[in-house]
This record gives structure tokens, C-alpha cells and sequence, in this order.
């Protein structure tokens, strides 16, 4: 079968397939299909399936570059992901949604459904749960909000903070001041803000009072009124802690909580805030919950085949090592027998 694209020019085709032919090497990789191009016209062949799939991935890509949205092999792959489940349309909305611009002018838009989800739940509720494995904008995604709120005077100030645990490490006693002692921890928190504000307009806003970031454990006692307030790796807060923060919320606030329960460094006998937090407060109104998955990583495509691979290695492993019902043998019900005084079966 052959599909047929026509009518692109030749500039529109080099944003779609990429630099070398990146993009869709990887088009015809995945669904098994020969692209060919001619002048303005782009031909797909292969069998029926794969090339109205492809033919699909293609379009949406090409909407997307009408826009005038960049195309890297993150949309190339999460395209192609999406026409499987017959869901491409949504890409589209996907990327209509802008939150603001760094520094550098780079947009910064939501790129997979659960982002879109994860941000619209921090816009319509007072506190948002962002739960996912690494690579997933959680921590980005949420600065970015808070950064947009900050400048559109919706709050007041910026409050960032985390919990200072080591990461499956002891690092002993630090030199330097206070500050000199927490800035490792607070280190990602710095760089998103760089990233998005700028150093000079960080540093500003900084020695005004008007951006906070402080270890989890400055909160205590402290009500925290016409902000937006960041907890991440929230995972390694106790329950005890996370009680504490949730409690800190004053009025006119607005509070993402985001972690990774796959990488927490709280002792094995530690149960974590953020999990009794899920159970604890599922169903409140006001209070929303985004569940991002190995899907949404948007860091390289490498990052996201690790954390599948690694999902997939511990569900296994939970699988292997889950006790086995009690009164069943070799997945036979154990029969009752009753005995006689001597022990013998009746």
C-alpha cells in the first residue's frame, strides 16, 4: 500500500523529518514502513496498517510545525505513541497550551496528556499532588506555573522548598554558613529558576524576600499567605513533616506537592508523607491529584526506557517475592481435617 502526502514544501519536510533524516528513520523504525519524498510530495509505503499510521504521525507533525512548534524526537515518539491508541488529535491540544517563556524566549508548554492534566489541575485547585518517576516535568512544570502566578500578581512571593536528605549517601558535615550547608539540596530548585527568571531577576527578587528557598524544616510555625508554594521530592518527608506543610497553607495560596516514590532515601523502616498523604486525602475538594507515568518523560529517549525497564523490573520482582495465601497449597485449597484426641484424623 502506498499513502500520499501532498503539496509540502521542501523547507516544511526538513522540519519533520529532522536533522539527517532523524525523525523519520525513527517513523520508519517503529511502524516498519519506507518514506519517500519527491519535490512536494511525500509517499509512504508498507502495508495498509503502518502506513495510515504513519501517513497520521506525519500529518500531526506537520500541524505542529505549522504552528511553528519545534519538533524533536520527544513529539516524534509521543506521536507515535498516541496514533496507537488512535489518540494523535490530542497532540494538538497538547501543545496549544503556552505557560510562559524562559529566559532565552524557549516556551514552556505542557508536551504529553499527563503534563496537560498535571498543569490544568495546579491552575483549578488550591493544592495539586504531582506523583511520577524522574523526567517528568513535575518540578519544572510547577516552577513555571508558580514563576507565570508571580508575575501576573496572583501571589506575592515564591516559596520553594525540600527536605535535606541525601541521596543513599552520607555526606557529613558540610563548610561553609547555613546557607553554604543547604544549597546542595536546594541546587535543582536554583536551576529551574535560572533557567525560566534569569540569575539577575532571581537574585533580585531573592534579597527582597520575594523568592524563598529553604529546607522543609525552616516551615514550621510559619503561615504562609498569598503564595505559591513548591514542596518537592516530597517523597522523603516523614508523615509528620508533610502534616506540618499542608498545615502552613494560609489564605490566598496555592501549594504543589511533587515526588517519586520509586526514589526514596528515608530509612527502610520510614514510612513516607507522601504515600500516608495520598491515602489520607484522596477525595478532598480542592485538593487534585496527577499521576504521571513512564509516558510523560520528556528528558531523553533514553531516560524514559530506563525507568519502563526499571518499573518493569520491580513489578516483577514484587510479583516473585508476594507471600502466598494462607490456607492454599501449590494453589489447591488445604482441606480441614479434624483429629481425635490421640491426633489421629477423624
Amino acid at each position: 500500500m502506498v499513502e500520499t502526502l501532498t503539496g509540502i514544501p521542501v523547507s516544511r519536510q526538513k522540519i519533520i523529518f529532522g536533522e539527517m533524516d532523524e525523525f523519520a528513520k525513527q517513523i520508519e523504525k517503529t511502524l516498519r514502513v519506507t518514506i519517500v519524498t519527491r519535490e512536494e510530495e511525500i509517499r509512504v509505503v508498507g502495508e495498509d496498517g503502518p502506513c495510515d499510521k504513519a501517513k497520521r504521525v506525519l500529518t500531526t507533525l506537520l500541524s505542529l510545525a505549522e504552528r511553528g512548534s519545534e519538533i524533536d524526537i520527544q513529539k516524534v515518539n509521543y506521536s507515535l505513541a498516541l496514533v496507537k491508541e488512535n489518540e494523535e488529535g490530542s497532540m494538538l491540544g497538547v501543545d496549544s497550551e503556552l505557560i510562559c517563556h524562559t529566559i532565552t524566549g524557549r516556551p514552556i508548554k505542557p508536551k504529553t496528556l499527563g503534563q496537560k492534566n498535571y498543569v490544568d489541575n495546579i491552575r483549578d485547585n488550591m493544592i495539586t499532588f504531582g506523583v511520577g518517576p524522574a523526567g517528568t516535568g513535575k518540578t519544572y512544570l510547577a516552577m513555571a506555573m508558580a514563576v507565570t502566578a508571580f508575575k501576573n500578581d496572583e501571589v506575592s512571593r515564591i516559596i520553594l522548598t525540600r527536605p535535606a536528605i541525601e541521596a543513599g549517601e552520607k555526606l557529613g558535615f558540610l563548610p561553609g554558613d547555613l546557607q553554604s550547608k543547604v544549597d546542595p539540596y536546594l541546587r535543582p530548585l536554583y536551576d529551574a529558576l535560572y533557567q525560566i527568571m534569569g540569575a539577575e531577576s532571581f537574585t533580585k527578587n531573592m534579597e527582597k524576600g520575594l523568592i524563598e528557598v529553604a529546607p522543609l524544616a525552616y516551615m514550621r510555625g510559619r503561615t504562609l499567605d498569598n503564595a505559591f508554594i513548591i514542596l518537592d521530592e516530597a517523597q522523603n518527608t516523614t508523615p509528620a513533616q508533610m502534616k506540618m506543610f499542608l498545615t502552613r497553607i494560609g489564605f490566598g495560596s496555592k501549594v504543589v506537592v511533587t515526588g517519586d516514590r520509586t526514589q526514596k532515601d528515608l530509612p527502610a523502616d520510614q514510612i513516607s508523607g507522601l504515600d500516608v498523604a495520598t491515602k489520607v486525602l484522596t477525595g478532598i475538594e480542592g485538593i487534585a491529584f496527577s499521576a504521571l507515568t513512564g509516558a510523560d518523560v520528556v528528558r531523553h529517549p533514553l531516560v524514559q526506557k530506563i525507568v519502563m525497564a526499571y518499573e518493569s523490573y520491580e513489578e516483577a520482582a514484587a510479583k516473585k517475592h508476594r507471600p502466598e495465601r494462607p490456607g492454599r497449597r501449590f494453589g489447591r485449597p488445604v482441606r480441614a481435617v479434624k483429629r481425635n484426641e490421640d491426633g489421629g484424623e477423624a
